[in-house]
């Protein structure tokens, strides 16, 4: 490792979160929210250090901290959901994504004149101004919920009920509509999620170290007369993914090969380029992942890199034109952009 990574890494390893590393206040973001819902669900387990992984051209540059330990990953769950959106496409389950969810999916929350409109394309791109209450906890909780690397204004508290618009009218980062999303991709693919995912995304990949993928107390449901988990796409309430930064970085390796990963497709080309598109009404954001084009999320960062970014905070970079895949884990989230730029600059060298 040359002086100017090994100098980064050192920076990076300085920017550790203010979170407990116990889950003991300040942990998590529960807190935040509107009683009775400022608790946890599911289960939550202590974090390791200041960890992650480098790859460039599919070379390991670097690994620093505890990068085999399983730690939960919060929101990089999200981007999990769109790639078990991804298998579903490439099996044919999910045959348009422009097809209202309640077509495949009745009965479980998307009736009336408004919701029977929303489509998977709505939910994948966090616009779908879903209406309801899934796994216990209502969506107003998470309504006017802006994060700092979020443009726009809200004009509201967190909890209070806004009015809703038409689908695709308005991005709005709502926990429990991802939980709606992935309660929906539990009745398409009939299959509880985290098998579907250690099979069609880890192994491939080569995925080693420990996983799980866990649900709330109260999220048990019946798919076809079988009781299974409904899991949420994130730990804001608890349970979620706990992974390790190194298969993070094995999922990031094929994400930045287009879907191709040592001889095998593991997700088609086509998918991938669809969560790469700009959304309309927040173009900073694709399919459940971060984008950077003008540099808008992450000045420091090339406009062709995405990002997975869990609270925490926990940030899988994947840029396909340099050939680089970078896991940062436990890192405060306001010196992201900084961390960033000390990599950069050490690519340069």
């Amino acid at each position: 490792m040359h002086s100017a990574l090994h100098s980064a890494i050192e920076f990076i390893q300085s920017c550790e979160t203010p979170w407990s590393r116990d889950t003991s206040p300040p942990w998590g973001i529960h807190d935040a929210d509107p009683p009775p819902y400022n608790r946890l669900y599911g289960p939550v387990h202590e974090r390791g250090p200041v960890s992650g992984v480098i790859f460039h051209k599919h070379k390991q540059l670097a690994a620093w901290g505890e990068p085999h330990t399983s730690d939960l990953t919060f929101s990089v769950a999200k981007t999990y959901l769109a790639l078990l959106a991804g298998v579903a496409f490439d099996q044919g389950l999910l045959t348009d994504v422009h097809e209202p969810v309640i077509v495949k999916c009745p009965g479980i929350g998307f009736e009336g004149e408004r919701l029977s409109r929303i489509t998977w394309h709505h939910l994948l791109q966090q616009t779908s101004e879903w209406e309801g209450t899934c796994l216990g906890i209502p969506e107003q909780v998470d309504r006017y919920r802006w994060l700092a690397y979020q443009t726009g204004v809200a004009d509201g508290q967190k909890g209070d009920a806004r009015p809703l618009g038409q689908p695709g009218s308005r991005f709005e980062y709502n926990d429990v509509r991802i939980n709606q999303l992935s309660l929906a991709l539990l009745h398409l693919f009939k299959r509880p999620l985290p098998e579907v995912f250690e099979e069609c995304i880890r192994k491939p990949v080569g995925c080693r170290d420990a996983f799980q993928w866990q649900g709330y107390e109260q999220g048990w449901t019946l798919v076809q007369g079988q009781r299974m988990m409904s899991v949420p796409g994130g730990s804001h309430w608890g349970g979620g993914v706990s992974i390790s930064a190194m298969d993070q970085a094995q999922i990031g390796l094929m994400l930045m090969g287009n879907g191709h990963y040592k001889g095998q497709q593991v997700l088609s080309s086509q998918w991938l380029h669809m969560m790469q598109q700009a959304c309309d009404v927040a173009p900073y954001y694709g399919y459940l992942i971060w984008l950077n084009h003008e540099g808008r999320l992450f000045k420091d960062a090339p406009h062709t890199s995405w990002f997975a970014i869990g609270a925490g905070s926990s940030i899988t970079w994947v840029d396909p034109k340099l050939e680089w895949v970078c896991v940062m884990r436990w890192i405060d989230s306001a010196k992201t952009n900084d961390c960033i730029a000390k990599l950069m600059q050490s690519l340069s060298i």
